[in-house]
């Protein structure tokens, strides 16, 4: 009887195989600067030119780029094949506002229950940091509150440890960003409801930090479905409002 020889990975291949598990599970994102070779390879324990194999692999791929005197960063476009131009598109149009919001009952509200399921204790210290943060943001300008709420989400994700909740999150974040600053742009002129929505993000971090699955998925829909009625109840009024002075 033949036996096939055992082949042994090159130790290069086990850093790629290390680095795209660690792009994939969020550990090292897209744009950022991976340590320097000297620290990189005392946490591999491996040789630097064994690292600096698996590095020139991993720019083949496309995931990793060298930039002139700046180190060794995750390639941007990691992400954009989910940013497509159409998302861009679809950040401009009105009408997929409302779009947005129902598939993001969805993908937050899976995010929440798997974030209640599985956080760990440092993804929960993110969230409830993140929390603050949004509070903290509600005096400032519009855009440093789009950024608190994104990170806030984006947190959840995380905390989710589904990578593929995970990347179609991050993928979409100039698109959430977007429908949130529109979103804000209306709700933000009514204190009571502003106070709603702060009640709402609290209910859904207190369900994820007390690993309530249900609940947090059922706090985010109810955010969502409130966002929703508010802007169409706003927009209506609004309309009123225009049409009272075309008359006048």
């Amino acid at each position: 009887m033949a036996f096939e020889r055992i082949k042994v990975a090159k130790i290069s291949d086990q850093i790629v195989s290390q680095i795209e598990a660690m792009i994939v599970d969020g550990r090292f994102e897209a744009g950022q600067k991976l340590p320097a070779e000297r620290e990189l390879a005392q946490q591999f324990s491996v040789s630097r030119q064994s690292l600096r194999e698996a590095i020139q692999k991993l720019e083949a791929k496309g995931l990793l780029e060298r930039r002139h005197g700046g180190g060794t960063f995750v390639t941007d476009s990691v992400s954009e094949s989910v940013t497509t131009p159409l998302f861009e598109l679809l950040a401009k149009h009105p009408e997929s506002q409302f779009d947005l919001l129902e598939f993001r009952h969805a993908l937050e509200g899976i995010s929440s229950f798997y974030a209640a399921l599985r956080g760990t204790n440092a993804d929960l210290d993110r969230i409830e940091s993140s929390i603050n943060s949004i509070m903290d943001s509600q005096t400032r300008a519009i855009d440093e509150q789009v950024q608190s709420l994104v990170n806030f989400y984006l947190r959840i994700a995380e905390a989710s440890h589904n990578v593929v909740l995970l990347h179609v999150v991050q993928g979409m974040r100039e698109l959430l960003a977007e429908n949130i600053k529109q979103n804000l742009e209306v709700l933000a002129n009514n204190p009571s409801v502003v106070e709603q929505l702060n009640q709402h993000r609290l209910q859904i971090a207190k369900a994820i930090i007390n690993g309530q699955p249900e609940q947090a998925r059922d706090a985010c829909h109810q955010h969502l479905s409130y966002i929703e009625q508010a802007l169409m109840e706003m927009t209506k009024e609004q309309s009123r409002i225009r049409r009272s002075l075309r008359r006048s």
